[in-house]
């Protein structure tokens, strides 16, 4: 290997567990945002949540394009949340076969309530950053999160 290259696959390495250490502690944030919506919903559930919050009214087919998981997959998770009455389900008015979820009014009051706590702990966290590298933090992440788009 190249001289010039070692700082380079040094830096990849340091990214790799970084990323590692983030991807388990959103795991286990994700768990604790979940039971702050519902004691009895799973941490895997809560991005599901948070997804329809932000779409409003979603077919499920998105759903399952989003996140790139199948139909079945999105049914039950669907079948879990609105069994804990946080999500409805209704046919589609321009086409019958199709479902939409949103969230209901309870489902949005939990749920608004546990991401105002999640950023609350994000200006807590970030509080002591200039605005700047705040921001940029931000810039980076989402150029980041394009390329796990894309990728």
């Amino acid at each position: 290997m190249d001289v010039r290259d070692a700082a380079p696959e040094d830096a990849y390495r340091s990214v790799e567990q970084e990323l590692a250490l983030l991807f388990r502690r959103a795991r286990a944030r994700a768990t604790e945002m979940a039971r702050e919506v519902h004691p009895e919903l799973e941490g895997s559930a809560y991005p599901l949540l948070a997804y329809i919050g932000g779409s409003g009214r979603v077919r499920l087919t998105d759903i399952g394009l989003h996140f790139g998981v199948g139909k079945g997959t999105v049914s039950r998770q669907i079948k879990t949340l609105e069994s804990l009455g946080l999500v409805s389900r209704e046919s589609d008015p321009l086409d019958g076969r199709v479902y939409l979820v949103s969230l209901t009014e309870e489902g949005d009051r939990r749920y608004t309530r546990a991401r105002e706590a999640r950023m609350g702990s994000i200006r807590t966290l970030l509080g002591a950053w200039e605005p700047a590298d705040v921001s940029a933090f931000a810039g980076l992440l989402h150029r980041f999160n394009e390329l796990m788009e894309s990728g």
